[in-house]
């Protein structure tokens, strides 16, 4: 038996793989390493476990990849509260940078982006990640993203940039208020990039009008030309992973042609991509 979890930050989906080829599948609570308490990451492990526990024990690979990066410490917590449930022959707990590589790249050679709310890349051999340009999170970075997009928006929106007929659009359909926005962005509370990243449906809808366009492809070309093109672009391929990149594939394709860049796959969500890399050599 196989197990195989892609942990975001938001939710973790779960596919276990029995001997017989059918596959049960799961949705628990997100799971950053970097962000969460290792009491929390065990207790959403420990309630996942015991469902799967309870359709199967016989003995399995492991293997997790987690948002952040978990320490030797959480690794080992991770490793008792799992063999507490069935047996582990193999435990294995990744990033889920590297489960984006698998995904996209499977065994062969490439980069790696996540476009989603937020975004990061690295160079992949197969196997492993060869080299990676922090993406440095949406204040410092995250070029590409849904979030850096509407930072962007909001930014001219506040300062009173965007073309009258969108912001009027805008702001009869969501609250718009200075403070509103403001405590959005820099409360305590929720999650800013969540926020942020949640105007891009709104903002791709006014992408015929040029500011709109100039702003969507703008944030993908920074993404291409600080990020990307560190890597061996001229030898390797793309391979896209994430929800906003999937959506808007036809034209961060045309913008990294532009560049020079080839991309060879777009994938929705990783965990599909990750079974296939686990159970499948000539994927």
């Amino acid at each position: 038996m196989k197990i195989i979890a892609d942990c975001g930050g938001t939710k973790s989906e779960w596919r276990v793989l029995h001997l017989d080829g059918s596959a049960d599948r799961y949705i628990s609570g997100g799971m950053n390493a970097s962000t969460m308490s290792a009491d929390t990451i065990t207790g959403i492990i420990s309630e996942i476990t015991k469902k799967i526990s309870a359709t199967d024990c016989s003995a399995a690979e492991i293997y997790l990849y987690m948002a952040g990066i978990p320490s030797e410490s959480l690794r080992d917590s991770i490793h008792k509260t799992i063999t507490g449930y069935f047996p582990a022959s193999h435990l294995e707990i990744q990033s889920d940078l590297l489960g984006a590589a698998r995904a996209a790249c499977g065994h062969r050679p490439g980069i790696a982006a996540i476009l989603g709310t937020g975004s990061n890349s690295c160079q992949y051999d197969g196997n492993t990640i060869t080299r990676r340009v922090y993406s440095s999170g949406f204040i410092l970075g995250d070029e590409g993203s849904a979030a850096t997009l509407g930072k962007l928006f909001i930014a001219d929106f506040l300062k009173g940039l965007v073309p009258s007929e969108i912001s009027e659009d805008f702001a009869s359909r969501y609250p718009s208020d200075y403070s509103t926005i403001i405590s959005n962005v820099y409360g305590s509370e929720g999650s800013p990039s969540g926020y942020l990243g949640s105007f891009a449906p709104f903002i791709m809808e006014h992408y015929d009008h040029p500011y709109i366009k100039e702003l969507v492809d703008g944030n993908f070309r920074a993404f291409i030309r600080r990020s990307l093109k560190q890597y061996d672009t001229e030898r390797y391929p793309v391979g896209v992973v994430g929800g906003f990149g999937y959506a808007l594939s036809d034209i961060f394709r045309r913008i990294a042609s532009a560049e020079g860049i080839t991309v060879s796959s777009f994938v929705k969500a990783p965990i599909d991509g990750i079974v296939e890399f686990h159970c499948n050599p000539n994927y």
